[in-house]
């Protein structure tokens, strides 16, 4: 962590930061790296001053691995969905004794189109019953170990023919086909009990034909929030991701994202400078200076953030004491056996998320 990021995690007091690959020492032996990676966590709470924090990870397996060995890499979701609750409890118990209290996990979306570059066996399957059938299992055994669910991507990201990563989706479905399909698998979780949900940089036309979901009250506060009745945290997909290019290059962008109905904002370094991250925030605070943004809107989003159990949970085994040891599986190749490999999962470098 350098000094710009120091003085940005100070002077906006986050709360959560998420981690990539390379955040991680890869070039190192097992103890060295996590010492190294021991060490970034206190400086990330030190420097942002928060009682409680979100440390979060986007951790699914497959390509979206980001730890070095010898943590599990395991494989796409679709090729382990009949072990998900094993797998769930495995991936919480090592995301935990890293220090990580947040996962962008599971995929709720359906793998529902074939020419989907995106997507694809990063779903649990094809149909909702095969999705559901999976992943609250999945969820239900990570959060048992400390480490907090993220279902995405909202509405449904499996159906689209461009990776928003790159550029905006626009899909051609009307509310009643969603609910016929896409939504099942997000109602099953919201029924389950999960506690935040992404929506994603996909613009459903037939529900509002010019704001991407991430921007689209009607969509994020009118569907999510009011028709399926989520109670939990709204969390916007990486907002320096290409489909949004264009968007958050006006003075109301942050404002525009929260008057939408998420209650946190999420930019990542992969796409975008996070010093933009200052712009966004300057933006909200002016919404709400001005009236433009409902002050009550946001003090209900902080109210939800605050309270979500996950946010702020320090492992005592991790972050105990300054000397505390680090208590984590073995470094021996034998702990490689939890692992279900393929060729995909070792190659992440470059591999987008969340």
């Amino acid at each position: 962590m350098d000094e710009r990021d120091r003085a940005l995690l100070s002077d906006l007091q986050p709360a959560g930061v998420i981690l990539y690959k390379s955040n991680f020492r890869h070039d190192v032996p097992c103890r060295e790296w996590l010492l190294s990676h021991k060490d970034l966590i206190a400086s990330i709470r030190d420097a942002s001053q928060r009682e409680k924090q979100f440390i979060a990870i986007d951790h699914e397996g497959g390509r979206v691995c980001r730890t070095p060995p010898p943590m599990a890499r395991f494989s796409y979701a679709a090729r382990w969905a009949g072990t998900a609750e094993q797998v769930g409890e495995a991936m919480g118990s090592e995301l935990a004794s890293l220090g990580f209290n947040l996962n962008f996990a599971p995929v709720l979306d359906i793998h529902s189109n074939p020419a989907n570059p995106v997507i694809g066996e990063r779903a649990f399957g094809r149909t909702a019953e095969d999705v559901v059938k999976s992943m609250l299992p999945f969820t239900k055994a990570m959060e048992r170990q400390g480490v907090r669910a993220c279902g995405k991507h909202f509405p449904g990201h499996g159906d689209t023919q461009v990776d928003s990563h790159h550029e905006l989706p626009v899909v051609d479905l009307d509310l009643d086909q969603l609910k016929s399909r896409e939504l099942l698998p997000l109602a099953a979780a919201i029924d389950g009990g999960i506690e935040m949900i992404m929506t994603s940089h996909v613009l459903f036309r037939q529900l509002d034909s010019r704001n991407p979901v991430t921007l689209s009250r009607p969509i994020t506060t009118g569907l999510l929030r009011e028709a399926m009745k989520f109670g939990g945290v709204i969390v916007p997909d990486d907002v320096g991701m290409r489909a949004m290019t264009g968007r958050l290059d006006t003075p109301d962008a942050g404002a525009r994202f929260m008057a939408a109905g998420n209650d946190m904002l999420m930019i990542c370094a992969h796409w975008t400078d996070t010093k933009r991250a200052r712009g966004l925030a300057r933006s909200i605070v002016d919404g709400v200076d001005s009236g433009g943004l409902d002050a009550a809107v946001i003090a209900a989003s902080g109210k939800r953030v605050r309270g979500r159990p996950g946010c702020g949970r320090r492992p005592s085994h991790l972050l105990r004491r300054p000397h505390s040891r680090v208590l984590l599986p073995p470094c021996r190749d034998e702990h490689r056996h939890r692992c279900e490999l393929d060729g995909s999962a070792e190659k992440n470098e470059s591999a987008p998320g969340p």
